[in-house]
C-alpha cells in the first residue's frame, strides 16, 4: 500500500481551485523559488504518512462543508506521482471533483515509464492548477534553480490531452512584474487549447516570520509586496498576449 507523505491538511480551502475544497499539502519540492512561503515543505523529513483511505475518510467527515472537491498541492505533489494516481483513482470512484496544484517541474517526455504514469494520472484529474513561475528560461532558473522546459512541455501535453487548466502566475516586483515577460506569457498561453482560467497572484511578504522561525534568510527581504492594482494591470498585459492584441 502506497502512503502519501503529507505536510498538512486544510479542511476548508477557498483559494486552491473552484469553490470550497479539502486541500492536502504534500511534502517534497524540487524547486527553490525565491518567494516560496512554504520552505518547510521542501524536504520529506517530518512528513506524516497517510493511506489513500485515511485521507478520503477524513474528507468524508467534512464533505458537507466542502462540497466542491479535493485539491492536492505541495510542495510539488508530482514527486509522489504513484500516490497521486492511487488517490485520485479512488476519489473518482466516490464521485469527488479532483484538482491538482502543480508546477509541472517533474515532467519529462523522454522518460517513457514516467509518461505512462502521467497518462494514467490525468484520467482521474478534473482540473489542474498549473503554476508557471516565469516564461523566460534563464529568469526561471534564477527564480527557482531549475529550467522552465518541464512546465512548458507539461502545459503543451495537457493541451494536447484537453485536460482543463487554470494558469497561476505570481507577480513579483523586479522579477515577474515585467510587461515584456507578462506579454510573452500571454502569447504562450494563446497556443494552448485548454485554458479555463488565468489567476495572477500578487507577491507578498507574509512568509518572513516562517523563515525567521526556521532560522533561514529570506531571499526577497528587500522586495516590496505587489499591490492589487499592479496585479490587476499584470493580468491585463497577459490577456493582451493571450487574445493576440497589441501591447504598446
Amino acid at each position: 500500500m502506497i502512503k502519501g507523505k503529507v505536510h498538512s491538511i486544510e479542511s476548508f480551502g477557498t483559494v486552491d481551485g473552484p469553490g470550497t475544497r479539502f486541500v492536502i499539502f504534500l511534502k517534497g519540492c524540487n524547486l527553490r523559488c525565491l518567494y516560496c512561503h512554504n520552505p518547510d515543505t521542501w524536504k520529506m523529513d517530518g512528513a506524516k504518512e497517510y493511506s489513500v483511505k485515511q485521507l478520503l475518510d477524513e474528507y468524508e467527515t467534512v464533505k458537507e462543508f466542502v462540497r466542491d472537491g479535493i485539491t492536492i498541492s505541495g510542495g510539488e505533489p508530482l514527486l509522489q506521482i504513484d500516490f497521486l494516481i492511487e488517490f485520485y483513482k479512488e476519489a473518482k470512484k466516490r464521485n469527488i471533483h479532483t484538482c491538482l496544484d502543480t508546477s509541472g517541474s517533474t515532467f519529462n517526455p523522454l522518460d517513457k515509464e514516467l509518461m505512462l504514469k502521467f497518462d494514467e494520472l490525468i484520467k482521474y484529474v478534473d482540473l489542474i492548477l498549473l503554476d508557471i513561475k516565469h516564461i523566460d528560461d534563464i529568469e526561471h532558473i534564477k527564480l527557482t534553480k531549475l529550467s522552465n522546459k518541464a512546465p512548458i512541455n507539461f502545459a503543451r501535453y495537457l493541451s494536447e490531452k484537453m485536460i482543463p487548466v487554470w494558469i497561476r502566475h505570481v507577480v513579483v516586483p523586479g522579477i515577474t512584474l515585467n510587461d515584456k515577460y507578462l506579454f510573452q506569457l500571454g502569447l504562450f498561453l494563446r497556443e494552448l487549447k485548454n485554458i479555463e482560467g488565468i489567476e495572477v497572484l500578487p507577491y507578498h511578504t507574509m512568509a518572513l516570520p516562517k523563515y525567521e522561525e526556521m532560522k533561514m534568510k529570506y531571499p526577497l527581504e528587500e522586495v516590496p509586496s505587489c499591490t492589487k492594482d499592479e496585479a490587476k494591470r499584470a493580468r491585463q498585459v497577459i490577456l493582451y498576449g493571450y487574445k493576440g492584441e497589441k501591447w504598446k
